[in-house]
């Protein structure tokens, strides 16, 4: 008998396992350049088992996700999960800090929870400006039953990714960048790796693919939308349409509605959408790039259909009105402030997020980094926080740190600019554990810029024009600033967060705007818990560098975690990926 046919049986004769701690969601998942043209040239991007976005990951509040990533790429690869806390998992965070890169036709099966997290997020390559190329996609992770959401149970989930793009190839960015030249305006603007809908014939060229939503009248949706993209913020507005925020990066808001939203690199936002308007044409749904230089703005816009399932002509009339003055920061950082917490409504949890009065914290850390333009700085092109461009060492934080390997990073970064000559090193923040820190973001460059802080969500408190004091702390909301992971600070202003260490591990701290993280504008912050160092690595660990003996040779097969074996077979796709690692082990 065919040994397939066997295992069939056998799991066809055998009762169902009882179900025991958390669901777990299995993800099979190959990485490779594939071909697109979405701005009408051909071009490779990044693609996931062929997808360009990639596909989504959907689960609910504490499941644990298995997602095997086979590298077919020609260079080495990492994913990291854009929000997702890793709670004391630092190890699975995907970035070169925390994981030796999945060399070039290896796999490598990344295993973490959501714990305790709700919202919307997404996934990216962090290896070097891949993200430019592609390789992203949704993460969406839902209410347990027993959670209400604090709105109506929305008719449908739709995913929006936007983002700035250039026809050049990711590698040719990283050429252009190590030497010495910055990347200049991008080429257009995406909806979900879809060029522009031709809104405008002297603008958009014929044979451009654009995307298309489609919606029953009377329904509402739920929009999520991220931006993906390199470096410039977007203008998100939906013709004839009000934007009702409801959700940011795992937080839920106070309910406003906006006509347009301001959304900066890295950052995610759900609203809700009544497809309330007369059917008698579609609508434009608008992607434009804000602060840029008025010649380019036609070119950096976006724009998709929403179109009624009755909808009785296309899209007509000039796409929908952008805020007045495209250099205007007044209008965005007014708008960033009126963003606020729902501090009524539970999260992932039954007590109100407001339960956790964060205002009436002793801060015990303060970190005030600064940045400047990129510089030169041994003749290379760098950017830097408090004058110092990060650079990667071969062996990544956490493995240094767990084996105690010497020599690989230091405990000195300053906690405020030095006025000294800029320099590259590996310099990070030694964290307090259960501390609450302070971190102010000066922005002295000339562009907004977006900050990201893996491994915790923080309280947005405050942000301003000019050089921040401690007087500027007058300012602070301490009552429901909002909690989320990416915040934009406006060039010539500052932003403050607040953010409670109560999360052991090595955590990645980064501008979001590919270019400046590329030049080395990034931080990690290292939080060790003195009564619990027992932090080990997963068996499947890939080592590099100074520890690159202990790799051992992989069998290039798919290998799922101990987990798959064990895992309540909560639906079809568990039993099909048991068969598929069985499949493959028979071979």
């Amino acid at each position: 008998m065919p040994p397939l046919l066997l295992l069939l049986l056998l799991l066809a004769a055998s009762p169902a396992p009882a179900r025991a701690g958390d669901p777990y969601a299995y993800y099979d998942w190959e990485v490779s350049y594939v071909s697109a043209q979405p701005l009408g040239v051909k071009q490779k991007v990044i693609g996931i088992n062929g997808q360009f976005p990639g596909p989504p990951l959907n689960v609910t509040t504490n499941w644990n996700v298995v997602v095997n990533v086979r590298n077919a790429l020609d260079e080495p690869l990492l994913l990291t999960w854009n929000g997702v806390q890793q709670r004391k998992t630092a190890w699975q965070d995907g970035v070169l800090g925390t994981n030796c890169a999945i060399p070039a036709g290896w796999n490598w099966t990344y295993t973490f929870q959501v714990k305790d997290q709700v919202g919307s997020f997404f996934y990216f390559p962090s290896t070097p400006l891949h993200r430019a190329a592609g390789g992203y996609g949704a993460i969406t992770i839902n209410n347990r039953d027993v959670i209400p959401i604090p709105f109506g149970f929305p008719d449908g989930d739709i995913t929006l990714f936007i983002g700035d793009w250039y026809n050049r190839g990711h590698k040719e960015l990283r050429r252009a960048l190590d030497g010495g030249n910055l990347l200049g305006a991008p080429d257009g603007v995406l909806i979900n790796g879809l060029g522009p809908y031709q809104y405008n014939e002297s603008v958009v060229p014929p044979g451009i693919v654009y995307e298309r939503i489609n919606g029953e009248p009377g329904k509402t949706y739920r929009f999520r939308v991220h931006n993906v993209g390199v470096s410039t913020s977007l203008n998100f507005r939906i013709q004839n349409h009000n934007l009702l925020l409801v959700e940011t990066e795992g937080s839920y808001t106070s309910q406003q509605n906006y006509t347009n939203l301001d959304i900066h690199v890295g950052q995610s936002y759900s609203f809700l959408v009544t497809m309330d308007q007369n059917a008698s044409t579609d609508y434009y749904v608008v992607a434009s790039a804000r602060f840029v230089d008025a010649v380019v703005v036609d070119k950096l816009t976006g724009v998709a259909i929403l179109h009624y399932s009755n909808s009785q002509g296309p899209a007509s009339g000039p796409l929908p009105d952008p805020p007045n003055d495209q250099y205007d920061t007044a209008f965005s950082i007014n708008q960033a402030r009126s963003i606020r917490w729902n501090v009524t409504a539970s999260g992932a949890r039954p007590n109100p997020q407001g339960s956790f009065h964060y205002g009436d914290i002793t801060v015990t850390d303060v970190y005030l980094l600064q940045s400047r333009p990129p510089e030169l700085i041994d003749g290379k092109l760098r950017s830097t926080l408090n004058e110092i461009s990060y650079i990667a060492p071969s062996t990544p934080l956490v493995l240094a740190q767990l084996f105690n390997v010497p020599g690989v990073y230091k405990l000195d970064f300053p906690n405020h600019p030095m006025n000294r000559l800029p320099k590259v090193d590996t310099s990070i923040i030694n964290g307090t554990y259960k501390g609450f820190m302070e971190i102010i973001f000066q922005n002295n460059a000339t562009t907004v810029q977006s900050y990201h802080l893996d491994g915790y969500a923080f309280f947005v408190v405050g942000m301003d024009y000019g050089l921040w004091t401690e007087n500027s702390r007058g300012t602070y909301n301490k009552w429901d600033g909002v909690a989320r992971s990416t915040i934009q600070v406006f060039p010539g202003a500052w932003t403050a967060i607040l953010v409670f260490l109560d999360n052991a591990g090595i955590w990645n701290l980064r501008v979001q705007n590919l270019d400046t993280w590329y030049l080395g504008q990034e931080v990690y912050i290292n939080v060790v818990n003195p009564e619990d160092n027992s932090s080990t690595l997963p068996d499947n660990a890939i080592f590099c560098g100074a520890l690159s003996s202990l790799q051992k040779e992989q069998s290039h097969r798919f290998v799922y975690s101990e987990a798959s074996l064990v895992a309540p077979w909560r639906n079809t796709v568990s039993l099909l990926f048991l068969l598929a690692s069985f499949t493959i082990w028979l071979q």
